[in-house]
């Protein structure tokens, strides 16, 4: 055909498409694809990413490391300042949270071999060698602490004399270990949020701004609740400090997030996860206005402490479910990609990558 006739077929600068269809442009030199795009239905609904293959030990294991580093850090300040109560609170309560922690990410990994060979190794570069390095760092100084804690319970006549000495050692021992644990126990409520955030999960991984913050709010919040509950009225004015300040910190650092993360906040508010976070907002409101009663009332210490502990646990799980959500929904790994495109352009994009 010659191109005469094919242009009196094309009128204008359209042609019928193939089938028969709607006519189509005919494309200039500066002219885009006019297919239509298409609606979304990535790999046919199934993931993109695979969810962690975690379940409920990693968010209780995010939990209790968050409330024995606080409580260290709250005995180390006792200590200094000479309030026992307080102190001891702080210190068995570190002791038995890193045990529950320690329990709960060994029975997750399967076998504790697989936690001690993490330590054949340092990779700065992976938050898991260095939450591990870590957590071992931290966790013999407050087990001394606590040993000295215990030892000092002890009546000074009831111990066999062949025990007299090393008991006196490890009480002296104990208040530098306490101080030691206090100076490395913020690392331990910290790494975690970088160990989500690290990962490729949606949800978790657009959180890496703010969720540190948020984390370590929570674990000063639990870890108050905790010395409020335990330590005398009298003595725990420092727990209601620290409580109320984490609380206010994870609560503005929590909405701040939310606003940052775009779309993959979605999965914070909905399911599960959507209830977790809402019981945690509201425990740690009621807890933190809690703390302004608890220095004349010991029955409205020990409640606002017990809904600031709940609070940072329903914090915790709620994280957790939220980003396992946006795992299995393959929108929240495309839609935000899509947007990044159009913002920035397919050639910024891919560089970036």
């Amino acid at each position: 055909m010659k191109s005469s006739e094919r242009d009196q077929r094309l009128p204008g600068s359209e042609a019928t498409a193939p089938g028969g269809g709607e006519p189509m442009r005919r494309r200039g030199a500066s002219d885009f694809s006019m297919v239509e795009p298409a609606e979304f239905t990535s790999y046919y609904g199934r993931n993109i990413v695979k969810p962690a293959p975690w379940e409920a030990d990693i968010p209780a294991y995010l939990f209790s490391g968050g409330v024995a580093a606080g409580s260290s850090l709250l005995a180390a300040g006792a200590s200094i300042t000479g309030r026992d109560g307080l102190r001891r609170t702080g210190r068995l309560g570190a002791i038995v949270a890193l045990g529950f922690s320690m329990a709960a990410l060994v029975h997750d990994l399967g076998r504790p071999s697989r936690f001690l060979n993490m330590l054949r190794t340092v990779k700065l570069t992976s938050p898991m060698s260095v939450g591990t390095w870590i957590l071992s760092t931290y966790g013999p100084f407050a087990a001394i602490a606590a040993a000295a804690e215990l030892a000092g319970l002890l009546p000074e006549g009831a111990t066999p004399s062949r025990l007299r000495g090393p008991l006196k050692l490890l009480r002296w021992v104990g208040r530098p270990a306490g101080l030691v644990a206090g100076v490395t126990a913020p690392p331990v409520a910290a790494y975690t949020a970088v160990l989500l955030s690290d990962t490729a999960t949606p949800s978790w991984h657009e959180a890496y701004r703010e969720l540190p913050f948020v984390f370590c709010g929570s674990a000063a919040a639990a870890s108050g609740g905790l010395g409020m509950i335990g330590a005398p009225v009298a003595e725990a004015g420092p727990a209601r400090t620290f409580a109320l300040g984490g609380a206010l910190v994870e609560l503005a650092m929590e909405h701040r997030m939310e606003q940052s993360m775009g779309l993959t906040a979605e999965p914070l508010h909905h399911g599960k996860a959507g209830r977790l976070m809402k019981a945690a907002k509201a425990l740690t409101v009621v807890g933190a206005v809690g703390t302004l009663l608890a220095g004349r009332s010991r029955a409205a210490a020990v409640a606002s402490g017990a809904a600031l502990l709940a609070g940072s646990a329903c914090t915790r799980f709620g994280v957790f479910e939220a980003g396992m959500e946006s795992a299995r929904d393959p929108k929240y790994v495309v839609v935000p990609q899509r947007e990044r495109i159009a913002r920035e352009g397919p050639t910024r994009y891919v560089e970036k990558q």
